[in-house]
Protein backbone atom coordinates (compact mmCIF):
# COMPACT_ATOMS: atom_id res chain seq x y z
CA UNK A 1 0.00 0.00 0.00
CA UNK A 2 0.96 3.52 -0.56
CA UNK A 3 0.40 6.06 1.85
CA UNK A 4 1.03 9.66 2.78
CA UNK A 5 1.04 10.53 6.36
CA UNK A 6 -0.16 13.67 7.17
CA UNK A 7 2.67 15.42 4.80
CA UNK A 8 2.98 18.92 4.83
CA UNK A 9 4.83 20.89 1.75
CA UNK A 10 5.68 24.34 2.40
CA UNK A 11 7.56 27.05 0.58
CA UNK A 12 7.24 30.96 1.05
CA UNK A 13 3.30 31.24 0.38
CA UNK A 14 2.83 28.02 -0.81
CA UNK A 15 1.50 25.37 1.57
CA UNK A 16 0.24 21.65 0.87
CA UNK A 17 -1.06 19.04 2.92
CA UNK A 18 -1.60 15.28 2.32
CA UNK A 19 -2.89 12.50 4.04
CA UNK A 20 -4.02 9.70 2.82
CA UNK A 21 -3.36 6.04 1.43
CA UNK A 22 -4.12 4.27 -2.19
CA UNK A 23 -4.19 0.26 -2.55
CA UNK A 24 -1.35 -1.45 -4.99
CA UNK A 25 -2.25 -1.79 -8.12
CA UNK A 26 -4.51 1.43 -8.17
CA UNK A 27 -4.63 4.10 -10.92
CA UNK A 28 -4.94 7.41 -9.95
CA UNK A 29 -5.24 11.13 -11.78
CA UNK A 30 -4.48 14.01 -9.98
CA UNK A 31 -6.19 16.68 -10.71
CA UNK A 32 -6.76 20.97 -9.61
CA UNK A 33 -5.56 24.27 -10.25
CA UNK A 34 -2.57 25.75 -12.03
CA UNK A 35 -0.05 26.39 -9.30
CA UNK A 36 -2.39 24.19 -6.46
CA UNK A 37 0.80 22.07 -5.61
CA UNK A 38 -0.03 19.01 -8.14
CA UNK A 39 3.63 18.54 -9.58
CA UNK A 40 4.71 19.92 -6.27
CA UNK A 41 3.43 16.35 -4.39
CA UNK A 42 5.09 14.08 -7.24
CA UNK A 43 8.05 15.54 -6.70
CA UNK A 44 7.86 14.96 -2.93
CA UNK A 45 7.26 11.06 -3.79
CA UNK A 46 9.73 10.83 -5.73
CA UNK A 47 12.22 12.60 -3.23
CA UNK A 48 13.22 15.68 -5.32
CA UNK A 49 10.84 17.97 -2.82
CA UNK A 50 11.54 17.80 1.31
CA UNK A 51 8.41 18.00 2.79
CA UNK A 52 8.37 20.04 6.15
CA UNK A 53 6.99 17.06 8.24
CA UNK A 54 5.27 13.65 7.46
CA UNK A 55 5.85 10.92 5.99
CA UNK A 56 6.03 8.50 2.41
CA UNK A 57 5.21 4.91 2.95
CA UNK A 58 5.24 2.21 0.31
CA UNK A 59 4.70 -1.70 1.48
CA UNK A 60 5.54 -0.93 4.93
CA UNK A 61 9.10 1.11 3.89
CA UNK A 62 9.19 4.70 4.80
CA UNK A 63 10.65 6.24 1.88
CA UNK A 64 11.03 9.77 3.36
CA UNK A 65 14.71 10.00 3.76
CA UNK A 66 15.98 8.27 0.73
CA UNK A 67 17.25 10.04 -2.14
CA UNK A 68 15.89 9.76 -5.43
CA UNK A 69 17.95 7.15 -6.89
CA UNK A 70 16.98 4.58 -4.26
CA UNK A 71 13.06 5.31 -4.18
CA UNK A 72 11.31 2.07 -5.64
CA UNK A 73 9.50 4.31 -8.47
CA UNK A 74 9.62 5.57 -11.55
CA UNK A 75 8.69 9.28 -12.94
CA UNK A 76 7.84 9.97 -16.62
CA UNK A 77 7.54 13.75 -17.65
CA UNK A 78 5.74 15.64 -20.71
CA UNK A 79 9.70 15.77 -22.01
CA UNK A 80 9.45 12.02 -21.63
CA UNK A 81 13.33 12.29 -20.11
CA UNK A 82 14.60 10.70 -23.34
CA UNK A 83 18.62 11.81 -23.40
CA UNK A 84 18.75 12.69 -27.32
CA UNK A 85 22.58 11.94 -28.01
CA UNK A 86 21.61 8.29 -26.95
CA UNK A 87 19.76 6.04 -29.18
CA UNK A 88 15.98 4.45 -28.34
CA UNK A 89 17.91 1.18 -27.14
CA UNK A 90 20.11 3.17 -25.34
CA UNK A 91 17.69 5.21 -23.27
CA UNK A 92 15.81 2.04 -21.90
CA UNK A 93 19.25 0.56 -21.47
CA UNK A 94 19.35 2.94 -18.71
CA UNK A 95 16.58 1.68 -17.17
CA UNK A 96 18.11 -1.52 -16.60
CA UNK A 97 21.82 -0.59 -16.11
CA UNK A 98 22.67 3.68 -16.08
CA UNK A 99 26.23 2.42 -16.96
CA UNK A 100 25.01 0.83 -20.09
CA UNK A 101 27.10 -2.27 -19.67
CA UNK A 102 24.74 -3.96 -20.53
CA UNK A 103 24.44 -8.28 -21.37
CA UNK A 104 22.88 -10.13 -24.34
CA UNK A 105 19.47 -11.09 -22.18
CA UNK A 106 19.84 -6.96 -21.25
CA UNK A 107 19.44 -6.33 -24.97
CA UNK A 108 16.88 -8.71 -25.20
CA UNK A 109 14.61 -7.58 -23.11
CA UNK A 110 15.20 -3.91 -24.81
CA UNK A 111 13.89 -6.02 -27.73
CA UNK A 112 11.00 -7.10 -26.33
CA UNK A 113 9.72 -4.10 -24.81
CA UNK A 114 10.72 -1.68 -27.88
CA UNK A 115 8.19 -4.43 -29.99
CA UNK A 116 5.29 -4.27 -26.59
CA UNK A 117 5.38 -0.70 -27.37
CA UNK A 118 4.94 -1.16 -31.45
CA UNK A 119 8.93 0.14 -31.70
CA UNK A 120 10.29 -3.08 -33.27
CA UNK A 121 13.14 -1.91 -35.30
CA UNK A 122 13.56 1.25 -33.92
CA UNK A 123 15.94 0.30 -31.78
CA UNK A 124 19.14 2.55 -33.33
CA UNK A 125 17.11 6.02 -33.66
CA UNK A 126 17.40 8.77 -32.14
CA UNK A 127 14.70 10.71 -30.25
CA UNK A 128 14.75 13.58 -32.73
CA UNK A 129 14.41 11.38 -35.31
CA UNK A 130 10.98 9.43 -34.35
CA UNK A 131 7.75 11.01 -33.52
CA UNK A 132 6.33 12.97 -30.41
CA UNK A 133 3.91 9.74 -30.02
CA UNK A 134 7.06 7.20 -30.51
CA UNK A 135 8.80 9.18 -28.08
CA UNK A 136 6.31 8.71 -25.59
CA UNK A 137 6.03 5.13 -26.22
CA UNK A 138 9.27 4.68 -26.02
CA UNK A 139 9.72 6.64 -22.40
CA UNK A 140 6.67 3.92 -21.56
CA UNK A 141 8.81 0.88 -22.54
CA UNK A 142 11.68 1.69 -20.52
CA UNK A 143 9.10 2.30 -17.29
CA UNK A 144 8.05 -1.95 -18.39
CA UNK A 145 11.87 -2.50 -18.29
CA UNK A 146 12.33 -0.90 -14.57
CA UNK A 147 9.43 -2.38 -13.08
CA UNK A 148 9.19 -0.62 -10.31
CA UNK A 149 6.21 -0.82 -8.01
CA UNK A 150 5.34 3.11 -8.09
CA UNK A 151 4.93 5.42 -11.09
CA UNK A 152 4.76 8.69 -10.97
CA UNK A 153 3.86 11.20 -14.05
CA UNK A 154 3.24 14.47 -14.91
CA UNK A 155 1.16 15.58 -17.71
CA UNK A 156 2.87 12.88 -19.96
CA UNK A 157 0.89 13.18 -22.61
CA UNK A 158 -0.08 16.65 -22.83
CA UNK A 159 1.39 17.77 -26.15
CA UNK A 160 -0.47 15.09 -27.87
CA UNK A 161 -3.48 15.11 -30.40
CA UNK A 162 -6.77 13.31 -28.60
CA UNK A 163 -6.52 10.67 -30.28
CA UNK A 164 -2.63 9.39 -29.66
CA UNK A 165 -3.55 10.78 -26.38
CA UNK A 166 -6.30 8.32 -25.63
CA UNK A 167 -3.90 5.15 -27.71
CA UNK A 168 -1.29 6.36 -24.96
CA UNK A 169 -3.71 5.94 -22.04
CA UNK A 170 -4.64 2.89 -22.76
CA UNK A 171 -0.96 1.68 -23.40
CA UNK A 172 -0.23 2.74 -19.94
CA UNK A 173 -3.44 1.07 -18.66
CA UNK A 174 -1.68 -2.04 -19.88
CA UNK A 175 1.91 -1.65 -18.95
CA UNK A 176 1.22 -0.41 -15.25
CA UNK A 177 -1.55 -3.71 -15.38
CA UNK A 178 1.83 -6.17 -16.48
CA UNK A 179 3.77 -4.73 -13.93
CA UNK A 180 1.33 -4.61 -11.12
CA UNK A 181 2.21 -1.23 -10.50
CA UNK A 182 0.44 1.39 -8.60
CA UNK A 183 -0.04 5.10 -10.69
CA UNK A 184 -0.32 8.41 -10.00
CA UNK A 185 -0.91 11.02 -12.93
CA UNK A 186 -0.93 14.29 -12.59
CA UNK A 187 -3.08 15.60 -15.54
CA UNK A 188 -5.22 19.25 -16.35
CA UNK A 189 -7.44 17.12 -18.90
CA UNK A 190 -10.87 15.09 -16.68
CA UNK A 191 -11.09 13.63 -19.79
CA UNK A 192 -7.64 11.66 -18.84
CA UNK A 193 -8.86 10.81 -15.62
CA UNK A 194 -12.50 9.60 -16.50
CA UNK A 195 -10.64 7.05 -18.96
CA UNK A 196 -7.97 6.01 -16.88
CA UNK A 197 -8.27 6.52 -13.25
CA UNK A 198 -10.07 4.23 -10.83
CA UNK A 199 -9.84 7.32 -8.40
CA UNK A 200 -9.10 10.84 -8.40
CA UNK A 201 -7.13 13.21 -6.04
CA UNK A 202 -8.24 16.56 -6.17
CA UNK A 203 -5.23 19.13 -5.31
CA UNK A 204 -6.48 22.53 -4.45
CA UNK A 205 -6.97 25.17 -1.30
CA UNK A 206 -3.62 24.14 -0.08
CA UNK A 207 -4.87 20.60 0.09
CA UNK A 208 -4.42 17.02 -1.68
CA UNK A 209 -7.91 15.57 -1.37
CA UNK A 210 -7.82 11.69 -0.78
CA UNK A 211 -8.87 9.56 -3.05
CA UNK A 212 -12.18 9.42 -4.87
CA UNK A 213 -13.94 7.39 -7.29
CA UNK A 214 -13.15 9.46 -10.18
CA UNK A 215 -16.87 8.84 -12.25
CA UNK A 216 -18.22 10.18 -8.73
CA UNK A 217 -16.18 12.99 -8.34
CA UNK A 218 -16.89 14.38 -11.84
CA UNK A 219 -20.69 13.50 -11.57
CA UNK A 220 -20.33 15.43 -8.69
CA UNK A 221 -18.19 17.91 -8.06
CA UNK A 222 -17.16 19.97 -5.01
CA UNK A 223 -16.93 23.80 -5.01
CA UNK A 224 -13.35 23.46 -5.78
CA UNK A 225 -13.37 20.99 -8.52
CA UNK A 226 -16.53 22.60 -9.99
CA UNK A 227 -14.60 26.19 -10.36
CA UNK A 228 -11.79 24.14 -12.05
CA UNK A 229 -14.31 22.79 -14.91
CA UNK A 230 -16.26 25.88 -15.00
CA UNK A 231 -19.67 25.08 -14.02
Amino acid sequence: MFRLDNLVLAQKDFRLTADWSIRPGAKVAVIGPSGAGKSSLLAAIAGFYQPVSGRVWLDQRDLTALPPGERPLSVLFQDQNLFPHLTLAQNLGLGIRPDLRLSAEDHRRIDAALERVQLQGLGKRKPAEISGGQASRAALARVLLRARPLLLLDEPFAALGPALKSGMLDLLAEVAAESHATVLMVTHDPGDALQFADETVLVADGVAHPPAATAALFSSPPEALAAYLGR
